[in-house]
């Protein structure tokens, strides 16, 4: 490699722990966002809970019948039939509090792996229940965080927690080092 193109990558990676900080911050807010208007909403967590989730699965479940190429998978149908309906109550909180906590969780990077992960989570289970809007980008950014992230925290709170962390737990010490987060 030539010396300008080792110039040009040391410069381009100085902007890496920034670029991932702005990663976050777009799915933070988008999740906060999402979030806020579930919680204390009708339907989701006051009275009567869970009718905005029994709503949204009847619908997924409609989908799932459509046709011979239908939007939702057949397994998903059986699934938000089986399990998601009768706790539709229990999923409201789970979906309304999880994406709020997911989004700050980003926004202040906090076990930022962790948090995208569970946004990650929640995109795939509202993609296989047929709906698409922000979730197929927000995905891919999440799995971005996940995998390919150096270091995606490093801005934030897990710059601090997870080094401290390593200095006093006997176990993982390296994989809680600065390098790893």
């Amino acid at each position: 490699m030539s010396a300008a193109g080792g110039a040009v990558r040391a410069s381009l990676w100085r902007f890496e722990p920034a670029t991932w900080l702005f990663v976050r911050l777009v799915l933070a807010v988008a999740w906060v966002r999402g979030g806020w208007e579930k919680v204390g909403d009708v339907g989701w967590t006051a009275s009567p809970v869970g009718a905005a989730v029994t709503g949204f699965l009847n619908g997924a479940i409609e989908k799932s019948t459509a046709g011979p190429h239908p939007e939702v998978p057949h397994w998903y149908h059986r699934l938000a039939q089986d399990f998601f309906l009768p706790n539709a109550d229990v999923f409201a909180y789970l979906v309304a509090y999880g994406e709020l906590l997911v989004g700050i969780a980003l926004a202040i990077g906090l076990l930022t792996r962790f948090a995208a992960l569970c946004g990650v989570a929640l995109n795939l289970a509202f993609l296989w229940a047929g709906t698409t809007s922000t979730n197929p980008p927000m995905l891919l950014l999440g799995l971005a965080l996940v995998f390919f992230g150096h270091r995606p925290g490093r801005l934030g709170v897990d710059g601090w927690l997870l080094p401290w962390l390593g200095e006093r737990v006997p176990f993982g010490a390296r994989q809680l080092s600065r390098e790893a987060l």
